[in-house]
Formats: C-alpha cells, sequence, structure tokens
C-alpha cells in the first residue's frame, strides 16, 4: 500500500475526528482516547456527509472511519477526503471488524493511511491513534530485524534506536530462528517484543518462510510476537499470501519513517497487552 506523506502538526492539543454510526461507539472512543490525550479536541461524527462539512469548518489531526457509514463506505469517504479538503495528508485509519479479511482480499484503497482491528478493543485503538498524533519518544522493547544487506540494516537500526527501541539485526532467516530458539532454550519466550523482516532475502529462506516458522514450529500466535514485513512487492496476490502467512502487518517500500515506527510501536504495544493478559489467566 502506498502512503501519502505527513505533515508536521502541533501535537499539544490533538484535534481528532472519529467517524461512526453509532453513538455509543464514538461515546466509548472519546473516553479513551481522553484517558491516552486529556488535551485532545474530540470530532464525533455519525455520518460521511457530517464528516465532510466538519473537515471543511477546520483542520483536524487524524480521521478514524467505519467501514460502513449510514449513508457511504467509509473507503468513498477517505477517497473524497484525499481529493476535496484542504488536508490531502492528513492520516486516514479504518476501524473495522472485518479488516483481516479486506487486507487479505486486498480491498482497502491507497486512500487510507491506515487500519485497525476493532477486535483488538478500544484501548488499543487509543494507543494506537496516540502513536500517530503525539509518538512517544522512549518506547523500549527489543526488534528482532531481519535484513540481509548491511547498510540499509545500519540505517534502519539508527533510525529505530532514535525512537528508543533495542535492534537485534539477523542477517538472514536462518540467523532469526537461531536467535528465536536462543531465546527460548533460555526461557525468554517469545524473545523480542516484534519481528521485523524483509521478504526476499540471500540464502535459500524468505521472509515467508522466515512467519511460516513463526506460527506453525515455534507456536507463535500473532498477538504473542507480531511480525512486520516490509515489501517492494505491489502484487496484491502475494501481499495477500504473507498476510495468510500470519504477517500481523505489511509496510510497503520505499520506506517512510514515521509509518515504519508507528506501526512497530502500536504492534509492540499491543503484543506486550496480549502477553500481559495471558500471564494473568
Amino acid at each position: 500500500m502506498s502512503n501519502p506523506s505527513f505533515r508536521s502538526f502541533d501535537t499539544t492539543s490533538p484535534r481528532i475526528m472519529v467517524v461512526d454510526g453509532s453513538k455509543v461507539v464514538r461515546k466509548m472512543i472519546e473516553g479513551v482516547l481522553r484517558q491516552q490525550l486529556p488535551d485532545m479536541e474530540f470530532v464525533g461524527c455519525e455520518t460521511g456527509e457530517e464528516a465532510k462539512s466538519a473537515l471543511q469548518a477546520g483542520a483536524v489531526n487524524l480521521v478514524t472511519t467505519a467501514l460502513r457509514l449510514p449513508d457511504m463506505d467509509g473507503l468513498d469517504l477517505a477517497r473524497y477526503l484525499r481529493e476535496h479538503t484542504p488536508q490531502a495528508y492528513i492520516p486516514i485509519i479504518v476501524v473495522s471488524g472485518d479488516v483481516q479479511e479486506r487486507l487479505e482480499s486486498r480491498s482497502i484503497s491507497d486512500d487510507v493511511t491506515d487500519y485497525f482491528d476493532k477486535a483488538l478493543g478500544f484501548n488499543a485503538l487509543a494507543a494506537f491513534i496516540k502513536g500517530y498524533v503525539a509518538p512517544e519518544s522512549e518506547a523500549g522493547g527489543e526488534v528482532l530485524y531481519v535484513e540481509d544487506s548491511r547498510v540499509v540494516a545500519m540505517a534502519t537500526r539508527r533510525m529505530l534506536e532514535k525512537h528508543g527501541l533495542t535492534v537485534t539485526h539477523a542477517t538472514g532467516v536462518e540467523d532469526a530462528i537461531a536467535h528465536l530458539e536462543t531465546a527460548k532454550a533460555q526461557g525468554k519466550v517469545p524473545g523480542p517484543d516484534v519481528v521485523l523482516t524483509d521478504v526476499y532475502l540471500k540464502g535459500e529462506l524468505t521472509g515467508k518462510d522466515l512467519l511460516h516458522s513463526i506460527r506453525h514450529e515455534f507456536g507463535y500466535a500473532k498477538g504473542m510476537l507480531p511480525v512486520l514485513v516490509m515489501t517492494g512487492d505491489a502484487n496484491p496476490a502475494n501481499q495477500s499470501d504473507l498476510l495468510r502467512e500470519g504477517a500481523n502487518d505489511l509496510v510497503q517500500k520505499p520506506i517512510e519513517e514515521r509509518l515504519l515506527v508507528t506501526k512497530l510501536l502500536f504492534q509492540l504495544r499491543v503484543g506486550r497487552m496480549l502477553r500481559d493478559k495471558l500471564a494473568k489467566k
């Protein structure tokens, strides 16, 4: 998925628009958002037409929209925002219960910046939105980064470390699997907080093979060990295969720093949240 560039916003009091046909859902999202962003201005809209009017009346930092609105499809609203509003580059987040199905069918358009699975809960959604409008400078957490180019790896590693992440670099799938096996033998399950991997790597194994190993041989579910895959392959069928094999999300090359970091931090936080829930059972 190609993504628009980001503009810089004053994040001290972000203005966030939530478009959803359910008043109850809008109120719940507003409540959890205020816990994360107490100084935000909340703009709740029931319909696409209401959202269009509100956007013309004033700038916002971010828009979330349901896929099914009372008067239009959320993707049609996203397209309108890109074509007709003075804020063509605002992040537009689709919030839906069938995100995975839409991702696998590649039916989410390039007008959408990102997508969120409603099944993860409203608290996770609030953290996700905060990652866009007011990202934390020090997040912490270990990234297992699989990249065969040392030049690319060095640049990406510096970028991630700048955001407070600890990076363990593996030059290939074999090295990554060895790292996971060592962590498991030491009782550190799953070891890293999140895996970031390229698809095409030197050697016999690819990023897709790594996904298969993590999901089926190690048995780590998406919530236990999130995997973010970087790909320059725009073929929808190949992207769908990666998601079906167990990728939590994809990042299209060329990589845009803020988008990559936002997605990584989100997957890291959700993974921790789900592991904490399992530990308490």
